[in-house]
């Protein structure tokens, strides 16, 4: 996708913020640019990392999440409050890179299952072919009766199969042996041994015997398995696992949330003591090394980093200054106005007030909200959050949830089914509420 179209994506759920939209987009394009260049000169081409600041509520996470559907690239949004410095219990910053290398095995087995269907499928209905017309028991060898025998049972295989492509034997119960997966074992999950790259789980498997058990199963739950069988044994997981891992370190993109809150000066004291250890664990991983995966070795040197974080507290300045050069983009995110806030609730695909409709239409209640009703709707979530925390956005849930929490409760057993909200029933609701401000604090 162009820059443009990526921003033209974006905009069907998140109001404003062109700047930052701009530097994502690019940051994207730039990925494809760095791979059409000669390979001498593609190794010096470093990713430009972005870190986007703003307020909470602008728009942040929800760029990081709509890029995630938007890109075929590896992707994964993490929180840096997860991680320890090394040597603390936690996850350290490595198991980024473990994640990442998962999701991409994820999108390849997922593609391939694609290209294998039409093949798994074939061999799908031979095998339910093979279980609806079993072979006959055989008692002496006599080539003419075994003749007889065959064409015999290859015409029975030949009806059997246009019932089954006619959907007849969907009922059909069949008797299948299936696999019990065996549970994940996760010994040192809790314990800090992130970096712990024996592959744990496949070792047990190898150990422990195979529990197979006989299901009877009808015919359409047993096509579903014997479907996911047959895509399993196609697809040739040596070639999955090495383009994971060239996808991971040409294209991955990793979404580095709450970022500020790792930043703060190093006082050695209290339960932020690690913080500038997650920091100095982070730099060589932006930077570039190698991470040890139980797939293989991976190279971060061309993975994309995109942080974020309010900085409230603290600035983009008290992060190291190892850290901040490896972030040379950055964009800062506006607060919302009131005009914003109008275009939140009514620009968006799934914007808040068609949500809302949609699920009370289940209930047979048609909820319509008027143009006044959104503005006043939008006037009292920027107002309270004027007056108390700023927390964007995610105030017009809380305002709209309020107005109609009585709908939403009595919706089944309402006569009227029409309910229109404009600003006379949105200032009903809201209006005790906003006239007693220290009540506000706590309902709003």
């Amino acid at each position: 996708m162009t820059p443009r179209q990526i921003v033209a994506e974006l905009d069907k759920y998140i109001v404003g913020q062109s700047a930052a939209k701009k530097a994502v987009a690019v940051a994207i394009r730039n990925r494809w640019r760095r791979q059409q260049l000669s390979a001498e000169l593609r190794q010096d081409v470093t990713p430009k990392n972005i870190i986007l600041i703003g307020p909470t509520g602008v728009g942040k996470t929800e760029i990081a999440r709509r890029l995630a559907s938007l890109v075929g690239a590896p992707f994964i949004k993490v929180e840096a409050t997860k991680f320890t410095e090394v040597g603390y219990v936690g996850r350290d910053v490595e198991s980024i890179i473990r994640d990442l290398t998962e999701a991409a095995i994820g999108l390849v087995k997922q593609e391939m299952r694609v290209k294998v269907r039409e093949k798994a499928q074939e061999k799908v209905t031979e095998r339910l072919l093979d279980l609806v017309v079993p072979l006959p028991k055989r008692t002496a060898w006599e080539p003419e009766q075994e003749k007889e025998d065959e064409e015999r049972r290859r015409r029975t295989r030949e009806k059997f199969r246009a019932k089954l492509e006619a959907g007849e034997l969907e009922d059909h119960v069949v008797e299948l042996t299936v696999e019990q997966k065996a549970t994940p074992v996760q010994i040192f999950s809790n314990l800090g041994m992130e970096n712990m790259d024996v592959d744990l789980q496949g070792m047990f498997d190898k150990m422990m015997p195979k529990n197979a058990q006989p299901r009877q199963l009808p015919v359409r739950d047993a096509r579903k398995v014997l479907l996911e069988q047959e895509t399993e044994s196609l697809i040739d997981r040596a070639a999955v696992v090495e383009q994971a891992i060239e996808r991971v370190e040409n294209h991955g993109i990793v979404f580095l949330d709450e970022i500020d809150k790792v930043c703060g000066p190093s006082n050695g004291q209290g339960p932020d003591v690690s913080r500038q250890g997650v920091q100095r664990d982070l730099l060589p991983v932006v930077e570039g090394t190698t991470v040890n995966t139980k797939h293989g070795p991976v190279k971060t040197d061309h993975i994309l980093f995109i942080a974020a974080g309010a900085f409230h507290v603290s600035k983009p300045a008290d992060l190291m200054p190892e850290l901040q050069g490896r972030f040379p983009i950055r964009v800062e995110l506006t607060d919302l106005t009131k005009p914003d806030f109008l275009r939140v609730l009514t620009e968006p695909k799934h914007a808040l007030p068609k949500q809302y409709a949609e699920l009370l239409r289940t209930e047979g209640v048609e909820l319509e909200f008027t143009t006044d009703g959104l503005e006043a709707l939008a006037d009292i979530a920027f107002d309270v959050n004027r007056a108390n925390q700023n927390i964007g956005a995610r105030r017009l849930h809380t305002v709209i949830e309020k107005v109609v929490e009585e709908v939403s409760f009595e919706g089944p057993d309402l006569d009227n089914k029409r309910v229109v909200i404009d600003g006379a029933f949105v200032r009903s609701k809201l209006g005790p509420v906003i006239q007693r401000e220290d009540l506000s604090k706590y309902i709003l």
